[in-house]
Order: structure tokens, then C-alpha cells, then sequence
């Protein structure tokens, strides 16, 4: 009967290790997992039932299908509560096999799909992280939820934002979070190639095709088979070789620089650029059909002056990679030093301040950052302003038009949020509602 078996599921395209009872199955599955085990009832040494009960642990992502042609319901109804996904009566056919296998795939296709479904929910309804990413601003929580859902799909993604934004690291998410996760992620910078080169870097070369090519090299778009090509700065991409790279989408088929013939290519393509592209094809340096070609999915990323009610959790999130990294040990940012980080411009973005923090961190003398940590921030500009609006004599009236209006400037500067603003006030959260409500603020 093993023989059998074997010989049957090996013309199918399944792998197969055989053992003669269930002390010598229960002995493999210590070094060995398995997609799915047909086990007999009746063996030597340990039999099915007992082989089920030892097994019990090894067994969590394995199918167990169970024979016997001494079977009846009451045994078939124990093989289950004991774990078993199926039970076949002896005599069989083998296609009567083949189809329990194949129904069992489809269940624990089923299930990983599921699972994976309920994760990415999950995820879309409220993470604060993508990759290498955080934000709980409603504009990245936007990004955040169109990259998860692209990720699944093998479509051509164009990333646009201001540098320092992160666009290499939603790419990195959307690769890490697709079915090419084990393939290749290649990133390539195409304005940092010089023009001549460019094109043998991508598409690669035969030996001969050109001076100084004394061997064949593969391009970019081989080196990235089976995973992801990530172009950074495209708009810098030579309208020569634009048309190619088109066709390279279009078709999915490279030739190398001096091939005779064409080649197929798998592999998903996710551009990204600060340069306005519609602007360049209005001046003639960007082809229409390239641009339309690319921004099948477009994701913007906001510059960080868009997204200030993000800056508390960033510098959280560098502090704690630069804690690791430099062996300090910072604890948070003080009030008046955040409500002066969140009103700085930021030309730079997530990169400017990124180096910010890890100057500050260099610099600090205790464990909480200050003002005068940064250089790039004018400490005068936290310094509320002297005149209140107030024009009375009253202290009392006066506090209350100062807080009034300090508290209006917080949640002004955090976006409306009001943990931030309260940490910013140095109050606590309900002092901070309890002030709301006295001088009607929204």
C-alpha cells in the first residue's frame, strides 16, 4: 500500500517520505515538517490513533488524512476530534486520494488567505506604521492604506513627494508586504548614472556591444527577476531611453544593449520622483505615455509641514533607533522643545529631522532633549508673545486671556490634538478639557 501511494503521488508532483508505523512517522516529524500525512489505523508498534495523540504538538500545520479498512463512524468521528482533516475507507481509488488532497490545498489555501485578509484589515483600519514608516496623521493613514492595498497587486506604483519624504521606504513596504518578498528588492538611483551608462545598467549588455565590453552583464531588470526594481528620481531618466523603459512595461520583455533577440522579464516596477512629471511633459522631457504608463497606482507623500501632529511620534521613533545605535539614553523631548519642532518649516522632511535628532542626542547633557539642543530651531520662536490682548489691570482676567490664548495656539500647532497640546501646555489631559470648556474653545 505505501509503495502504492508513493509510486501514485510522485506522478502528481508530490514529494514523499514513507514509514513503516507510527513509531517511525512520529521519529521523522522531529527533524521533518510536512504539508500533509496519510496515516493508516492499523500498524505495528503505534498505531494511527495513538500516533495522532503523540503527535499531537508536530502536528499544527500538518493535514492528516486517515485509512482504514476497518473503519466505521464511531472511528472516523475519534481520528477528528483528535485531529485528523479527513478519513478514507480501504479499498480506494486513487483518484478518490488525489481528490481529498486537492480539497484539503484548497482549505489550507483558504485559510492562509484569510488570515493574511484579517491581518491587512487589521492593519488598514488603524496601524501607525508601514514598513519603516510611522504616522497617525490622517494623510499618511491615507498612504498607509492604498500602499497595503497595491501590495497585493503586481501593477506599477509612482511615488511623488519632496525629498526626504520617504518614498524609498513605501516602496520597501509595498515590496515587503507583496507575494515577492523572497525575490529581490533593487533600488537604483537613475540620476546618480551617468547618461552614456544608463542603459547597459538597466537592461544589461552582450559581450562586444560597445568598447570595454569584454563580457556579458545582466542589467538591473534581471538582477531584480522575480521581485521588485525600484527607479528613484525616473524623471531624471534620459528621453532616449524612455521609449525602452515603456516597452519594458508594456511588454515585459528587456534586450540587452547589442541582443539580438528579446527576453521575458518578471518583475514589478515602482517608480518614484520629486520632479512635477506633468510639468516635464509639457516642456518635452517626460513622454505622456511613459508618465501614463507609470502612474497606474500614484501615491503622494506629504512633506512633513503638511503633517506636524506626526512629529512627537517621529522623534519617539528616532529616538529609540538612535538610543540603540549610539548607546544613549534619551527619553523624550521637553514640552517647549517640541511645540518649537513642530513649528519649524522642515525644508529638509523626514530626513532633516532624522539628523536632527541625532545631533541633538549627541549634544544633550541629560536625558531629555531642549531647545538649545538643535541648532536649526530659534528658541525665541516658542517664547510666547507679550501682550496678551489683554487691557485691563486684573491678574485674573489676564491669566485667564493668556491661557486662552496659549491653549488656542497648542492645539493650533498640534493639528487639534490634545494629548499633544496638553503635554505642549505642561497640563494634564483633563486640565486641559476642564480650560476648553471654561473659555468655549472647539
Amino acid at each position: 500500500m505505501r509503495h502504492m501511494l508513493k509510486s501514485m503521488l510522485v506522478r502528481y508532483g508530490y514529494e514523499i517520505t514513507t514509514a513503516t508505523d507510527g513509531t517511525e512517522g512520529h521519529g521523522i516529524l522531529s527533524t521533518q515538517s510536512f504539508d500533509f500525512i496519510l496515516c493508516d489505523v492499523q500498524m505495528p508498534k503505534m498505531n494511527g490513533m495513538e500516533f495522532l495523540t503523540a503527535a499531537k504538538d508536530k502536528l499544527l500545520s500538518t493535514t492528516v488524512i486517515m485509512m482504514s479498512a476497518y473503519g466505521n463512524i464511531d472511528m472516523a468521528i475519534e481520528a477528528m476530534k483528535l485531529g485528523a482533516y479527513d478519513f478514507i475507507s480501504k479499498p480506494f481509488k486513487n483518484e478518490e486520494i488525489r481528490l481529498t488532497i486537492k480539497k484539503a490545498e484548497e482549505r489550507e489555501r483558504l485559510k492562509r488567505e484569510n488570515l493574511e485578509l484579517k491581518d491587512r484589515i487589521c492593519r488598514i483600519a488603524g496601524s501607525l506604521s508601514f514598513g519603516n514608516m510611522v504616522g497617525r496623521s490622517q494623510v499618511m493613514q491615507d498612504v498607509f492604506s492604498i500602499a497595503l492595498k497595491v501590495a497585493r497587486f503586481n501593477s506599477t506604483v509612482l511615488i511623488t513627494g519632496e525629498s526626504g519624504t520617504g518614498k524609498e521606504l513605501v516602496a520597501q513596504g509595498i515590496h515587503q508586504e507583496s507575494d515577492r518578498r523572497t525575490g529581490p528588492m533593487v533600488p537604483v538611483n537613475c540620476a546618480s548614472i551617468p547618461e552614456n551608462l544608463i542603459e547597459s545598467e538597466l537592461f544589461g549588455h552582450v559581450k562586444g556591444a560597445f568598447t570595454g565590453a569584454d563580457k556579458d552583464k545582466k542589467g538591473l531588470f534581471e538582477v531584480a527577476e522575480g521581485g521588485t526594481l525600484f527607479l528613484d528620481e525616473i524623471g531624471d531618466i534620459p528621453v532616449a531611453l524612455q521609449p525602452k523603459l515603456l516597452r519594458v512595461l508594456q511588454e515585459g520583455e528587456i534586450r540587452p544593449l547589442g541582443a539580438a533577440r528579446a527576453r521575458s522579464i518578471d518583475v514589478r516596477v515602482i517608480a518614484a520622483t520629486a520632479k512635477d512629471l506633468e510639468a516635464e511633459m509639457r516642456t518635452g522631457q517626460f513622454r505622456e505615455d511613459l508618465f501614463y504608463r507609470l502612474n497606474v497606482i500614484p501615491i503622494r507623500l506629504p512633506p512633513l509641514r503638511e503633517r506636524a501632529e506626526d512629529i512627537p511620534l517621529l522623534c519617539q521613533f528616532f529616538i529609540t533607533r538612535f538610543n540603540d545605535a549610539l548607546g544613549s539614553s534619551i527619553k523624550n523631548v521637553s514640552p517647549a522643545t517640541m511645540a518649537a519642532l513642530m513649528q519649524h518649516g522642515w525644508p529638509g522632511n523626514i530626513r532633516e529631522l532624522e539628523n536632527a535628532i541625532e545631533r541633538a542626542i549627541v549634544l544633550a547633557d541629560g536625558n531629555t532633549l531642549e531647545v538649545e539642543n538643535f541648532s536649526l530651531v530659534n528658541a525665541g520662536a516658542i517664547k510666547p508673545d507679550g501682550d496678551s490682548g489683554y487691557e485691563g489691570f486684573s491678574l485674573k482676567a489676564g491669566k485667564a486671556a493668556l491661557e486662552d490664548r496659549l491653549i488656542r495656539k497648542a492645539l493650533t500647532a498640534t493639528g487639534g490634538n490634545r494629548t499633544h497640546a496638553a503635554n505642549m501646555l505642561e497640563i494634564s489631559h483633563p486640565s486641559l478639557l476642564s480650560k476648553m470648556k471654561l473659555y468655549g474653545i472647539e
